[in-house]
């Protein structure tokens, strides 16, 4: 009798535990490094939590469109891969993908910060996890400002002297700073997010948040960078021949003693220097009257649960394996980034997986102030728009306050076509 209580029970928790097996789909793009990490992550997920996931995975080339037809059919993945530009399109009332709030019993969502949630959450819905937060950071060449006896400037008022000490102790071949396109473009956005505390986009209204007087400022201040030669201009950019920044002599010499740019890309800058050079990540330059560091930051991508999702519970048991469990954390590594997940992060870096640099510069973005970053800041017709017109106003065609117009009205334009129905 005892032998067939026992055999009783065992079939029941084999009949619950078949019952709560789930077959699920993911999808994402990438490279076949990341492809490698994260089948065998979902191995090794699937097996903990007795799921079966079937990875869906391509280049980035054509994934927004197949995303986009199975999100209209209803037919995307369990688990998705999403760009954070792309949260808009797919998602404008915050329904688009699962709400992971509701989820929280399964995932651990206080191994992310509160800014971090806020700039994947619309209308309070929780619409994914950020695999990584990357943000913009002033990296400096500390071998040339040494050389030249200039410290490393820490304000704006700093920066303007410094670049005029660097020409005088170096000649006038070496520049202080590197501005072009979406990096001048930036640090407009930058000088008018410190003065002002606001960001481009005004979440309650969805209209451009800043005043064409505010926005006018702002590209004054890149006009003073190039007036005083703290930069190039864009005419000395486009007459050598628009190169990366990383690939130009000048760059690799220490002729060009700094930029901005973004935490992650630390070592694709600091590979091409010449030998003894050294990069490092520096805290954000500020205006005196500054009400916030004015930090660039935002998800590089985050993983959604399917509003369509037959069993969201097992996707987001597979979802929190991936970001917060051992298991899933040491088969991803550093493949989508310095981890955003704060138990990630630090058991890659206590691991030696992480660049120190990397990490050490993705820190300056982490501490820094600013308001949150809404996706549209990088809709290509937003962006379009305000790099166009800057370069406009660089070429002298238009004012500052011309400039400033033209961006504020086109941006404006382009969100109302995302109003509510």
């Amino acid at each position: 009798m005892k032998t067939l209580m026992t055999t009783a029970a065992l079939a029941a928790m084999m009949t619950t535990s078949a019952a709560s097996a789930a077959d699920l789909r993911m999808s994402w793009w990438g490279g076949e490094s990341r492809h490698v990490a994260t089948q065998e992550a979902l191995k090794i997920c699937g097996e903990k939590h007795g799921h079966t996931i079937a990875p869906e995975f391509t280049g980035f080339d054509g994934y927004l469109e197949k995303l986009t037809t199975q999100m209209a059919g209803g037919t995307e993945a369990d688990i998705v891969q999403v760009n954070w530009p792309w949260l808009p399109l797919f998602s404008k009332d915050g329904n688009g993908f699962a709400d992971l709030n509701g989820l929280s019993d399964v995932i651990d969502l206080t191994q992310l910060t509160e800014e971090q949630r806020a700039a994947v959450t619309v209308d309070g819905k929780l619409n994914g996890l950020p695999l990584s937060t990357s943000g913009r950071v002033f990296f400096f060449n500390l071998t040339t400002l040494e050389e030249a006896g200039v410290a490393v400037p820490t304000t704006w008022d700093e920066f303007f002297a410094a670049a005029e000490a660097l020409r005088a102790a170096k000649g006038d071949e070496y520049t202080l700073f590197n501005a072009v396109k979406e990096t001048a473009q930036l640090l407009v956005t930058l000088a008018v997010v410190q003065k002002t505390g606001k960001d481009l986009v005004d979440p309650a209204t969805n209209r451009v948040a800043w005043t064409a007087e505010e926005l006018a400022a702002g590209i004054a201040h890149y006009g003073k960078m190039v007036e005083t030669k703290a930069i190039r201009s864009m005419q000395e950019d486009a007459a050598a021949g628009n190169v990366n920044l990383y690939e130009k002599p000048e760059w690799a010499e220490g002729k060009i003693a700094g930029s901005y740019e973004w935490d992650s890309t630390y070592s694709k800058y600091a590979k091409p220097l010449n030998e003894g050079q050294n990069l490092q990540a520096v805290a954000h330059l500020r205006f005196d009257d500054a009400v916030v560091d004015g930090i660039y930051a935002k998800p590089s991508m985050f993983f959604a649960v399917s509003a369509n999702a037959k069993d969201p519970k097992a996707a987001a048991q597979i979802v929190n394996c991936l970001l917060n469990e051992a298991e899933g954390i040491d088969a991803l590594g550093d493949t989508r980034g310095l981890p955003a997940s704060a138990i990630a992060a630090k058991r890659l870096t206590d691991a030696g997986a992480i660049n120190p640099n990397v990490a050490a510069a993705n820190a300056i973005v982490m501490a820094a102030s600013g308001p949150t970053i809404s996706p549209f800041n990088e809709h290509p017709e937003v962006r379009g728009i305000f790099i166009d017109t800057l370069e406009e106003y660089a070429y002298g065609m238009i004012s500052a306050d011309e400039a400033a117009e033209v961006i504020i009205d086109g941006a404006n334009k382009v969100l109302r076509g995302f109003d509510p129905s």
